[in-house]
């Protein structure tokens, strides 16, 4: 299976492998000479122990020592002077000398290695050029014997490394597979929250996408909700006025021309009411629809365009206006006049025909405060509660409307980053506050 798992672990491990094997062998290949002068186990030692040898013994036992090098590990010195004088006669035959000068201009076929390495006394400050001649063979074998260790580290971090990119790879294709899981979840409208509970209390960019994730899903099951509860609620509001259509154009039917005559009012009646739901069952349903783009909204020309509206049937109860100048917003202003339109008229229903209806508008606390008093018997307090519930009507007030006015007042509020807040007033009646950001926001899930 090509997993994202293990094509990170493979690009991981083979970087590492790569990168430390090329820095070893280019190393190895740049500084060859640096590499057997310093890790050689008889010449990172040997300009030390002969100039200690030559100082405190004399050139006698000096060129000792370099003989029995030689016969030991097959190494022939050379020891030259600041002027390139020889200190010792060192153990490298005439002969030799005369062979390696004709194949200078071709090393390569030379039977030995030759390095070269300076080094300064400091008993007496003088500097020697050592020159060494190693047989190919005695290189060879400890270029073998010298490779062990660093191939035993170069396995060892390997293995650590390779443990470590797992670690890696695991700490991120296991959020992902997690992540893919709630998200088949939330398509099979099955999500559950405590689902990526765990992976939300991390402290990384996994933990903070799991935390919008779980944001996310939870509105988004609250809206699928929502919406099979409106679809529900839509279907049992529409039964009641077919029900009633289909009894009056039964009893039409039946009837002579002039009982025809006097059903045909009902069936306006029961049309028109029809028409009325379906055109709230609309509202609500465009408020969770992708809006056009905000605007400035001036609250006093708005508010008073709805009172004069609300007005023109004529009719009782006046309405009390007062704006505290000047109030502007910014958000949709068809839906902040309906949602205000639904809570003046809803107000002008219950409210006596003496007393006004008072609709003020100020600012506090740095929100815009829209507020809607009636005097009339108010809502039971167990009741409040479910106010602004789609389809919802209090006890006794079944015929006073479909139950969406106050529903598409509080959607409208949601929209714009506000609230809705439907209580009884102390002093009596009804009071509804809708509160509104003045800035400028997007429109949410």
């Amino acid at each position: 299976m090509r997993s994202l798992f293990w094509r990170i672990l493979a690009s991981f491990w083979l970087a590492i492998a790569l990168v430390a094997g090329l820095s070893i062998l280019v190393g190895h290949m740049l500084n060859q000479d640096a590499w057997i002068l310093s890790r050689h186990p008889v010449l990172n030692e040997l300009p030390k122990r002969w100039a200690t040898h030559f100082e405190e013994e004399g050139p006698g036992a000096a060129q000792d020592f370099l003989e029995k090098l030689k016969r030991r590990h097959r190494i022939d010195v050379q020891v030259l002077n600041s002027s390139g004088e020889p200190v010792i006669p060192g153990t490298f035959p005439p002969r030799a000398a005369a062979f390696e000068a004709r194949q200078k201009d071709d090393p390569q076929q030379l039977p030995w290695r030759r390095l070269t390495t300076e080094y300064t006394s400091p008993n007496s400050g003088e500097t020697y050029l050592l020159i060494y001649r190693i047989p190919h063979p005695e290189l060879d074998q400890w270029h073998r014997q010298s490779l062990v260790w660093p191939i035993s580290a170069l396995l060892i971090a390997l293995v650590v490394l390779t443990l470590f990119s797992l670690l890696v790879t695991l700490s991120i294709t296991r959020p992902l597979s997690r992540l893919r899981s709630a998200v088949y979840d939330l398509g099979q409208t099955s999500y559950q929250q405590h689902s990526l509970a765990q992976l939300a209390n991390r402290r990384d960019e996994f933990g903070v996408l799991a935390t919008d994730f779980n944001r996310m899903g939870a509105r988004l099951q609250s809206l699928i909700a929502s919406q099979r509860q409106l679809l529900r609620d839509v279907s049992h509001e529409l039964r009641s006025p077919l029900a009633r259509l289909r009894i009056a154009l039964a009893l039409a039917g039946r009837a002579s021309p002039e009982e025809r005559e006097k059903l045909w009012p009902r069936l306006d009646r029961e049309c028109d009411r029809l028409e009325a739901l379906i055109s709230e069952i609309l509202t609500l349903a465009r408020l969770d629809a992708d809006m056009a783009k905000t605007e400035p909204v001036d609250l006093q020309t708005l508010l008073q365009r709805v009172s004069n509206d609300a007005l023109l049937d004529g009719l009782p109860p006046p309405i009390d206006l007062q704006v505290q100048a000047p109030l502007s917003v910014e958000g949709w202003p068809d839906m902040i006049e309906r949602a205000v339109d639904n809570l003046l008229r809803n107000a002008r229903r219950f409210s006596p025909a003496d007393r006004a209806v008072e609709l003020h508008a100020s600012r506090r606390d740095g929100r815009i405060r829209i507020s809607v008093r009636d005097h009339g018997p108010g809502a039971a307090s167990e009741h409040l509660a479910q106010l602004g519930e789609p389809f919802f009507r209090a006890p006794g007030q079944a015929s006073a409307g479909h139950g969406l006015g106050l529903a598409i007042a509080r959607r409208a509020a949601e929209r714009h980053g506000g609230s809705l807040t439907l209580t009884n007033h102390p002093e009596g009646g009804f009071l509804a506050v809708l509160e509104l950001p003045p800035e400028p926001i997007t429109a949410s899930l």
